[in-house]
């Protein structure tokens, strides 16, 4: 009895992979959207399933509820604004100009923030599921340790305990800016985004020493 020619014996596994890759990009996709558009707490399986265009059967082969759903945006989202913290916030030049050092940051977060709304929403909402809010306390005290670092080169001589009171300051600021900067558009959310920079710089100026 001749022998079957069989397939290589992981093709099969790694195309079903691929799908369900992509079904999950299609379902986060689908649940950024609703989250943005109800909030977290008004959205529901059945809205981000009919978003995505698929059944909630098949919504709960991949996430068994929406908190589940959630957790993997937020932790995806994080785990790329982990990557911008670097980005925007690696040590510069003592020679660069206060502010360029600040446009630059800001322009990078706002970036981020902008391909990402839902990021905002998920972050700074009330409801934020639990171990959500957890890594968003771990990214927040990363954060205020990038900007000191940031601002270091600027305020020498400064005590330590000052340059993070600044840098906390700092980090309230951009946050109450971007809820802003997120509810405009075109050439009016441009001219908030120069607002926010100007108001950063205007504190911060003050305190640099020459």
């Amino acid at each position: 009895m001749p022998a079957k020619t069989e397939k290589p014996g992981n093709e099969q596994p790694r195309r079903r992979q691929a799908r369900g890759e992509r079904r999950i990009a299609q379902l986060l996709e689908a649940a950024a959207s609703v989250f943005c558009t109800t909030g977290y707490t008004a959205a529901s399986t059945n809205a981000i399933a009919r978003e995505a265009g698929v059944s909630p059967g098949t919504l709960y082969q991949f996430f068994p509820n929406k908190e589940a759903i959630a957790i993997e945006l937020g932790e995806r989202l994080m785990h790329e604004m982990r990557q911008t913290y670097g980005e925007a916030l690696a040590p510069i030049d003592p020679a660069t100009p206060l502010e360029e050092a600040i446009g630059a940051a800001v322009d990078r977060f706002i970036d981020f923030n902008c391909r990402h709304p839902v990021f905002f929403t998920l972050m700074h909402g009330s409801d934020v599921p639990g171990r959500m809010a957890e890594e968003h306390d771990a990214l927040h005290a990363t954060l205020i340790s990038r900007v000191e670092a940031l601002l270091s080169p600027f305020l020498t001589d400064t005590p330590e305990a000052d340059v993070r009171r600044t840098a906390q300051v700092c980090v309230g600021i951009y946050k109450a800016g971007l809820e802003l900067v997120l509810t405009h558009e075109g050439a009016e959310r441009e001219a908030y985004i120069q607002e926010l920079k100007n108001v950063l710089i205007r504190y911060l100026d003050p305190l640099v020493v020459d």
